[in-house]
């Protein structure tokens, strides 16, 4: 379940939400769909981080949505996205979409490969005004700018080459390998989120694995080591 520190709070990964279908198996960090939960509801604008397995050739069949910034991260594998805008991309680890929904947009996700599995984030941002005009951005980001240090993939302003999301969030990824070591300072006025996606992960000393979250509030010195290898997500939010 999940428990209190000091000045942060973990969501462990075994008390995620959970669908199971024939081709998708996903676990969501927060209240979606079937899966209600009143103490994860979301932090601040973040809403969802659902981590999804499809099966290959398998997917998302055409649906809409409005009023929210939609993050694909994909970890394993490829998507395919289509959407009503008439965008078609292929997106693949290390790229960053985004999808603003806007008054409202409708598309499709499949697994791009016919033998192979995709494992993927899907992350949903509560938008800092409603009716945006949709709009569709992807950006690729390489190993090597991800891996040992945090590389900024979304943020409002965009800078450092990051997709502009339309809410006050920083969103940074990095590839740790065993023995690295990465320092974070959050402003006090601010809070984070660390999602870790693969691996096992320290944070200020304590251990994380794969699926867990941790939402914290008032503690500006992180450090994140690991001993094995992870990758993680940082949210820093207002």
């Amino acid at each position: 379940m999940t428990q209190a520190t000091k000045t942060h709070l973990i969501h462990d990964r075994n008390a995620r939400g959970r669908t199971q279908i024939g081709w998708l198996d996903s676990s969501h960090s927060f209240s979606f769909g079937g899966f209600y939960d009143p103490n994860r509801l979301g932090f601040r604008s973040l809403r969802v981080i659902n981590d999804d397995r499809v099966a290959p050739g398998a997917g998302f069949p055409t649906h809409g949505h409005r009023d929210m910034e939609i993050l694909t991260y994909v970890l394993e594998g490829a998507l395919e996205h289509k959407d009503s805008l008439g965008t078609g991309s292929v997106i693949r680890p290390g790229e960053a979409q985004i999808m603003s929904a806007g008054t409202g947009i409708m598309h499709s996700e499949f697994n791009y490969s016919q033998s192979e599995p995709v494992h993927l984030l899907q992350i949903w941002i509560l938008p800092d005004k409603k009716n945006l005009k949709p709009r569709y951005e992807q950006k690729a980001f390489s190993s090597e700018e991800r891996t040992g240090q945090l590389r900024l993939i979304a943020a409002h302003d965009a800078r450092d080459g990051a997709v502009k999301v339309y809410q006050d969030v920083d969103l940074y990824t990095s590839i740790l390998q065993p023995g690295d070591k990465i320092n974070y300072h959050a402003q006090p006025h601010r809070y984070t989120w660390l999602h870790v996606a693969k691996g096992i992960v320290n944070l200020n000393g304590e251990e994380l694995r794969a699926g867990d979250g941790v939402e914290i509030s008032g503690e500006t010195q992180l450090e994140m080591t690991t001993n094995v290898g992870g990758e993680i997500l940082l949210f820093d939010l207002g």
